[in-house]
């Protein structure tokens, strides 16, 4: 990289535009930067680096305050650099962020930050995205901003700061400049696999330790594990197996008992059975025979009730029959006399006889015929009838239909009038709808607008308050800053006008004068009443400083302000309050308005559909309409035709009755009455001949069964429930007595009749005891297989568990010491981390690199030793960098170095640094370097063999700019570029050797 020529305008200390012509001041190589103390000279650098990446080095970027104080109203800053990266020669222009006052009204606005990269090759497109720019400037110098600040713009300060930091703080910055995240990337690969394995172990531990908690649980123990799991287990399984084998032998001598006890308390129940069955057999003969004259009379009543029940049966059919008979005649009768009501029923009953002949049969028989035909003819004619009044009804409904057709025909004709006229209102519906949903969306908005402005409006009024405040007390500060400036300025030039005064001072009889050697001092300055020491002035920096602070944080506070009512008044605030609200109101109003008539939109659409599709069913229901008028009109004729037709004929066949329905049922009454004193007749005759023939066969039984009387027969019967009753009485007796006899007969029974009672509840007493043995043997038996079945089955899972776990562990134990050890703990006696390890090498070459120039400008007295030793406390090792003083062979602390030998290393470490990250970045050539300040604590021997190697640099064509005080630089530096501090601004004078 190679810098040609740098503008900037009203930027930083420079209000107006200011131009470095670097091709010419570094001709030679080398030129040095120089300018009173806030001139600007650190901003040239600043210019640079914001020209390439868009920001500046250090603490200064968070200011965020690149426009010039001195820049007149309405300037804008600018940096435009012309330079030569990676072999293509571009210039970059760059505005930054800054506030300027409003074209309209008090406040002011934000400017956006701006930037350009043209091609002056002509090769390639110009670019104007600020991301696009940052890209291609990183890519083209193969470095970040903070590595370029590095490398480039060597800050001394900060290199002193890590010569001397400690391996924590000298980590950190190498971080910055040396690509690590892939090594962080394998650290935390490590990290994550030893965290996940030691899941997996204590996955396996817990399984472990839940088996363990399971075959306690099994073994019906609390206590947990006696040294190993595994024997632990194995020996619980071994008692429970004891267990098992002890509760079966007791189990079998229970059930031993349990037998002999049961077999005695049965032959004692056998025998007692047996002795109540004795007792109860002789009670039972006892009984019986008591009882035995009566038994003998109820046999002699159920004997003679069997004899009479066959008597008893034909006597009741005869009398039923007899009833029967009786009943059937009074029907007869009274069917006659019905008929005999009527003029043709009359004639039929008068000539018939009782009892009756076949001829009185055969005269109703005839009569029915006739009455029936003639029903059977009246029938047909009532169902033309029927079908007439049906036609009637049909008629009227017809009728009726006809009337509600002329008038749906009257409301079709009328909706087809009006059916134009809603279509039109409907579509018009629907537009207005439309627009208002179209232009809700710009109602909203403006709503929204108004809201927002609303709110600005009032909080804009708090705003410019307290920025009226704000202002004021920044341009106190501003006075008192410029006033501490001013006196220090002052006290300076004073102090600098009587420094011969002050040297003189320290002068004393027989010593060398600092200036010209001489041990003889025959007019030693004096000081004067306005004599300013260096107290004083440190005393006004000090002051300038804080007024400085305290003017920068007023103006930032301003700044913020400033930027807040500008963000107000762009939201429409700086307008009237009441107007805004007003304005906000309506908006509300609006989009409410136009929200409703939107929401209208679907109902609307819908409406007109509906519309379009009735105009279509209008037209077809009135064609509908008119075809179904003029086929039912046919029908009505048609139809009353039919009907005169039909009832004329009814009146015809009604005769002398008042109608067809009536004389068709007088008919049918004589017809069915005829028909039933036929059946009734027929039907009495046959029970009157079957009575008399049942009354003889009862006569004839009641002989036949022994009785002297039909009445002394029916006096024996007996219902069959008493018979039954009687039956089951003298069954039972029987039964009992050869019960007991059959007991009373039996060895068993026989063979314990001399014996005394016996009481069975002892002996059985007993058995049940014996028995609930057996049961509390075999539940014991029971559980302990039951123990001894799950603490195996939970041991051979133990051991499976157990043997995983093995391998597990082993796995785990690897891991974890191998990921302490890339983390740098456990055995890295060095405690240095994978990335420390990178870092340390990376410091390593910088060692190297930075001890050549080291040697050459210490006059070979110091070189840097890299040192890989864990930091104490097991802090990071492997960063340390101590040096060498070949005066006394001796290793100590960079710490111990005076302020010069500070300087000369840092310096070279910066270089070595340079040199390393360069390499690192692809071996760009760095064709200009800045290094700054730092000369002013070398001796002339010293700076010497600084300038010596500061020549080195610029060979090969590199152009190395120098800044500092240094008065003896600018003797030695024939190129240098002035910053030129004024009150209105900085200016620079470039002078070229």
């Amino acid at each position: 990289m190679r810098l040609h020529n740098l503008e900037v305008s009203a930027f930083g200390p420079f209000a107006r535009t200011v131009e470095v012509d670097f091709d010419e001041l570094g001709s030679d190589g080398l030129f040095l930067l120089h300018g009173q103390t806030g001139a600007g000279k650190t901003t040239i650098l600043d210019a640079v680096a914001f020209a390439l990446y868009g920001t500046v080095p250090g603490a200064r970027k968070d200011g965020k305050r690149l426009l010039s104080d001195h820049a007149p109203e309405g300037s804008v800053p600018t940096v435009r650099l012309e330079a030569t990266i990676g072999g293509r020669r571009l210039r970059l222009t760059r505005s930054p962020e800054y506030q300027r006052a409003k074209k309209r009204g008090a406040g002011t606005i934000t400017e956006n930050a701006k930037a350009t990269l043209e091609w002056l090759d002509g090769n390639g497109e110009n670019l104007s995205r600020i991301p696009d720019i940052a890209r291609e400037v990183e890519r083209l110098l193969g470095m970040t901003s903070d590595q370029f600040f590095q490398v480039v713009l060597l800050p001394q300060g900060e290199f002193a700061k890590f010569l001397r930091a400690d391996n924590e703080d000298r980590g950190k910055l190498l971080e910055k400049l040396f690509d690590t995240i892939r090594f962080k990337s394998v650290e935390q690969w490590f990290v994550d696999r030893r965290r996940a394995s030691a899941a997996r172990v204590e996955e396996h531990r817990k399984q472990v330790d839940l088996l363990l908690a399971r075959v306690s649980t099994a073994a019906g123990i609390e206590v947990g594990t006696e040294g190993d799991p595994l024997s632990w287990s194995r020996k619980l399984l071994e008692q429970a197996a004891e267990t098992v084998d002890l509760a079966s032998v007791e189990l079998a001598r229970t059930r031993t008992v349990e037998e002999k006890a049961r077999a005695a308390a049965a032959e004692s129940r056998r025998v007692h059975d047996l002795q109540l069955r004795r007792a109860r057999a002789n009670a039972e003969l006892a009984q019986l025979e008591s009882g035995a004259a009566e038994r003998d009379e109820l046999a002699a009543e159920v004997d003679r009730a069997r004899r009479a029940a066959a008597v008893g049966a034909v006597a009741v059919d005869a009398e039923s029959a007899a009833r029967d008979a009786e009943t059937a005649v009074s029907r007869a009768r009274a069917l006659a006399d019905g008929l005999s009501a009527s003029a043709d029923g009359a004639g039929l009953v008068a000539p018939l006889s009782w009892p009756q002949t076949e001829t009185d049969r055969d005269t109703i028989r005839a009569q029915a015929r006739d009455w029936t035909a003639e029903v059977v003819r009246l029938d047909a004619l009532l169902a033309e009838a029927r079908t007439a009044d049906q036609l009637g009804r049909d008629l009227e409904a017809m009728r009726g239909r006809g009337a509600e057709l002329s008038r749906r025909a009257q409301e079709l004709a009328s909706a087809r009038v009006q059916w134009p006229e809603e279509l039109r209102a409907a579509e018009e519906a629907v537009r207005s709808a439309e627009h208002a949903q179209a232009a809700l969306p710009a109602l909203e908005e403006t709503c929204a607008r108004a809201a927002d402005a609303a709110a600005a409006a009032t909080e804009l009024m708090s705003t410019r308050a307290s920025l009226g405040e704000r202002r004021q007390g920044a341009a106190n500060a501003r006075t008192r800053h410029q006033d501490a400036r001013d006196r220090l300025l002052d006290l300076r030039e004073r102090r600098i006008a009587g420094m011969a005064a002050e040297l003189a001072a320290e002068l004393v009889d027989g010593d060398k004068c600092a200036v010209c050697g001489s041990v003889e001092h025959p007019e030693p300055a004096r000081p004067g009443d306005s004599t300013v020491t260096k107290a004083d002035e440190d005393a006004a920096r000090v002051a300038e400083q804080k007024a400085a602070s305290a003017f920068e944080a007023e103006t930032e506070r301003v700044t913020q302000l400033e930027r807040t009512a500008d963000l107000l008044i762009q939201r429409g605030g700086d307008g009237d309050r009441d107007a805004l609200r007003q304005a906000h109101a309506v908006a509300t109003a609006d989009v409410e308005r136009a929200r409703d008539a939107a929401a209208r939109l679907a109902r609307a659409t819908g409406a007109v559909d509906e519309l379009r599709s009735r105009g279509v069913q209008l037209e077809e229901q009135s064609r509908a309409v008119d075809n179904e008028r003029t086929a039912l009109e046919t029908r009505i004729e048609s139809a009353d035709e039919q009907v005169r037709r039909m009832r004329d004929r009814m009146v015809e066949a009604a005769g002398t009755d008042r109608s067809v329905p009536a004389r068709r049922e007088r008919f049918d009454v004589l017809a069915t009455r005829a028909a039933e004193l036929l059946d009734a007749r027929d039907r009495a005759a046959t029970l009157d001949t079957a009575a008399r023939e049942l009354s003889d066969r009862a006569q004839t039984a009641a002989a036949d069964a022994g009785f002297a009387s039909l009445a002394e027969a029916l006096a024996a019967v007996r219902p069959a429930a008493r018979i039954e009753q009687i039956d089951a009485v003298l069954t039972a007796a029987r039964d009992r007595l050869v019960a007991a006899n059959a007991v009373l007969s039996e060895p068993d029974v026989q063979a314990i009749a001399a014996l005394d009672p016996v009481d069975p509840s002892v002996p059985e007493a007993t058995a049940r005891e014996a028995a609930t043995a057996v049961e509390v043997a075999a539940t014991v038996v029971a559980e302990a297989e039951t123990r001894r079945t799950n603490v195996e089955r939970l041991t051979t899972q133990l051991a499976a568990a157990m043997k995983g776990l093995g391998p597990v562990l082993a796995q785990h134990d690897e891991l974890a010491g191998l990921a302490d050890v890339v983390e740098g703990r456990g055995q890295n006696s060095r405690k240095m981390s994978l990335r420390s390890y990178v870092l340390a090498s990376r410091l390593e070459e910088v060692a190297v690199s930075a001890s050549v120039r080291l040697r050459r400008m210490s006059a070979g007295r110091y070189e840097f030793v890299h040192s890989d030793e864990a930091g104490s406390r097991g802090r990071r090792g492997g960063l340390g960098l101590d040096i060498r003083d070949d005066y006394t062979g001796v290793v100590r602390s960079a710490k111990t170095l005076s302020g010069g030998e500070s300087f000369l290393a840092s310096l070279s470490l910066a270089l070595g640094l340079a040199d390393v990250v360069a390499a690192e970045s692809g071996g760009v050539v760095l064709d200009t370097m800045f290094i700054d300040e730092g000369f002013g604590t070398l001796d002339a021997d010293t700076l010497d063999l600084v300038m010596g190697v500061l020549d080195e640099l610029r060979e090969g064509g590199r152009v190395v700019g120098i800044v500092s005080h240094v008065d003896e630089m600018r003797q030695r530096i024939p190129s240098r570029l002035h910053v030129v501090r004024g009150r209105t601004g900085s200016t620079v004078e470039m002078i070229a050797g």
